[in-house]
């Protein structure tokens, strides 16, 4: 598949890469992908262990990376890619950088910022929903199966 054929599956596919990495880190799988300019401009996984730091969420350590590489707070031009659905405080974040457009694939119903509505958000942001949300779910019940 080329990158212009699914842009949103090739950039879901990268940041399935950096959720695999916190898998066998033994963090919850959770990946992200900052993408400005047609490429990848941050990455990050979940290293709320290895950090000791409950804020260390792969949407968080992406958002910061994007904005030293672009030297820049605001994100307005860029996408974050994430495959779990961003919790409030992922998502109050991303609101501020005022990121252009979310694609998450899996949904997280008990901790996801759609729960309380995308007011979080700043007013421009575009969201998309359930892309690869199959591999994203599949990688999270993994893990969790694992664990039990």
């Amino acid at each position: 598949m080329s990158i212009f054929d699914n842009p949103d599956e090739h950039y879901m596919q990268q940041a399935l890469q950096e959720a695999r990495a916190a898998y066998d880190e033994e963090e919850i799988p959770v990946g992200a992908v900052v993408v400005g300019g047609g490429r990848i401009i941050a990455r990050a996984h979940n290293q709320t262990e290895r950090l000791h730091d409950v804020t260390a969420h792969a949407e968080m350590l992406a958002l910061t990376a994007a904005a030293n590489m672009l030297d820049a707070k605001y994100l307005t031009e860029c996408t974050l890619y994430v495959t779990l659905e961003p919790c409030v405080m992922c998502a109050g974040a991303a609101g501020w950088t005022q990121i252009g457009r979310i694609v998450y694939g899996a949904s997280d119903p008990k901790r996801g910022f759609e729960r309380l509505g995308r007011g979080m958000l700043h007013p421009k942001t575009e969201v998309t929903s359930g892309v690869m949300q199959a591999e994203c779910e599949r990688l999270l019940k993994d893990f969790f199966k694992n664990r039990r």
